[in-house]
């Protein structure tokens, strides 16, 4: 009883915005009123009986349309009276002991010109009569009142332009929300929509999202644009004659241009390696003495690999004579290979080549992008920045792929090499002497062959009036019978690459190479 007095004689004293004591127990008289900023003042005076304890819990995250929640932001709490009032993230509580006053502001109650709060509901007891009023810079248009989903007792906008509501006998728990309608621009919205705890609230579009999938749409560009110029790079080399893109040393010994080999033209020039590199890779061993040939188009170990060959060098050396020697015919029907896993990684090793650091890092970049997704999605949301790590991930792959195999020295490379092509197609060896033919002619020769030039290469030598000797066949050979070997060696790659496909082709329908064909080769 005293309290109430007391709190009766402070209303007597209070301005003459704040609501009156309400003269029935349990029931509540509410003053709202929206601000210039869009903040809205609410004023409740809550009549507690005797003896009663009332609770009451406001949701501050309710549902939104495209899965998304609306958060209401509650400050500035004042409980004049018996009780104690607490905001946290997801809801306001209050909870009094005596008859009391409850004042806040609420931000985020503003969108699209209309104001919704809910100025009743949530009690842990019922609730009488409730009436409140709300006001505004501007005469309302509209108003909606809701006890959940049925129509308030009233709800209108008096003479005066104040909107009124009221209530009675409003059960426990149950929800008194007002919407009013505003004419546009009376105050600033200041709706806060976040995307709803849900899976599909997760992958909802918001700001940060939006700024992601600018970016990753800007590295698109910016990688689209990488790739057309690289390509464009790649696919217009051309021939570079410089002062020799070979040329001979001191010594009259053939040296190549930054040390490229015959083996690698194929991958180098075309983006593909079949016998003819391969037949270049064994006639480049035969010159660099590391194999002998004798009549009858026998090879024969004539030194160990060493340290100067290259990995896929030693293989090709180790698959063509895995013993003391071998004929062509025997060639033929070993179905030896280029080995394009070594040759690739020294193409790459040089820089001529890409390595696939790229293609590896997309796919890596992909199974991050998917957990980060999962983990997103049931933790934090924002899922989408994980799709758009994927996404990256997978353009990392594309790009990877559209890029053109050669780099930037691989270029260089392949222009020189095409100078090379055009200098053996147009050799004048008359203006070396007889040493410097010698051995011009033998090392040249397996480029002259992968170049697709060994015609017109053997042509200029063997027209000379004393075409130089071929150091390392055991017979005593001309300029056009060394090319006949070099071709010879061509064919036989290709003859048993042919019978290779021909059994393989055999072996998945079941049937038999033709007779006289073993393997589906040709007689040797």
């Amino acid at each position: 009883m005293l309290a109430g007095a007391a709190l009766a004689l402070f209303l007597a004293a209070a301005p003459v915005d704040q609501p009156p004591l309400p003269t029935v127990p349990q029931s509540a008289e509410i003053q709202l009123k929206v601000e210039r900023d869009g903040a809205l003042s609410v004023v409740e005076a809550i009549s507690v009986p005797d003896g009663v304890t009332m609770d009451r819990r406001v949701p501050l995250r309710v549902a939104a349309p495209h899965h998304r929640d609306r958060r209401y932001h509650v400050r500035d709490v004042v409980v004049e009276g018996s009780g104690n009032a607490q905001v946290d993230a997801d809801a306001f509580t209050v909870h009094l002991t005596g008859t009391s006053i409850v004042r806040y502001t609420v931000d985020g109650a503003v969108a699209d010109s209309r104001v919704t709060w809910e100025p009743a509901g949530g009690w842990s007891t019922d609730l009488k009569f409730v009436r409140a009023s709300f006001a505004a810079p501007e005469i309302p248009i509209a108003v909606d009142c809701l006890v959940d989903a049925s129509p308030c007792a009233a709800a209108q906008i008096d003479h005066a332009g104040l909107t009124r509501f009221s209530e009675q006998n409003l059960p426990a728990g149950r929800r008194m929300t007002a919407t009013v309608e505003l004419p546009a621009g009376t105050v600033p919205e200041n709706e806060d929509l976040v995307p709803a705890k849900t899976l599909a609230g997760a992958f909802v579009v918001t700001t940060p999202v939006a700024w992601a999938w600018a970016a990753f749409g800007a590295l698109l560009l910016a990688a689209a644009s990488w790739v057309l110029l690289a390509r464009r790079r790649s696919f217009h080399v051309k021939a570079t004659l410089p002062g020799g893109s070979f040329h001979v040393k001191a010594t009259g010994e053939f040296a190549s241009p930054a040390g490229v080999l015959p083996g690698h033209a194929g991958l180098l020039l075309h983006g593909r390696a079949g016998p003819a590199d391969l037949a270049a890779t064994v006639l480049d061993l035969v010159v660099r003495n590391y194999v002998w040939v004798t009549d009858g188009s026998r090879l024969l170990r004539r030194n160990p690999p060493d340290e100067h060959l290259t990995p896929f060098e030693r293989a090709v050396f180790d698959a063509v004579l895995p013993g003391e020697s071998v004929t062509l015919a025997e060639l033929r029907q070993r179905h030896v290979e280029l080995p394009l896993a070594e040759l690739a990684a020294d193409l790459a090793g040089r820089g001529w080549l890409a390595t696939g650091r790229l293609r590896r890092a997309g796919i890596r970049v992909v199974f991050y992008g998917v957990f980060l997704t999962v983990l997103l999605a049931l933790t934090a949301g924002y899922a989408q920045l994980g799709v758009i790590v994927v996404l990256a991930g997978a353009a990392a792959v594309a790009v990877s792929a559209a890029l053109p195999a050669r780099r930037r020295a691989g270029d260089e490379v392949a222009r020189r090499l095409h100078g090379v092509a055009e200098e053996l197609a147009s050799a004048r060896p008359k203006d070396l002497d007889k040493l410097q033919r010698e051995l011009v002619f033998s090392r040249a020769l397996p480029y002259a062959s992968a170049l697709g030039e060994l015609g017109p290469w053997v042509a200029a030598f063997d027209g000379l009036k004393h075409p130089p000797p071929v150091y390392w066949h055991d017979g005593d050979i001309t300029p056009d019978q060394a090319g006949s070997f070099a071709t010879a060696l061509v064919g036989t790659f290709a003859a048993a690459r042919r019978g290779r496909l021909l059994a393989t082709a055999a072996a998945d329908t079941g049937s038999h190479p033709p007779a006289g064909k073993p393997g589906g080769a040709e007689p040797s």
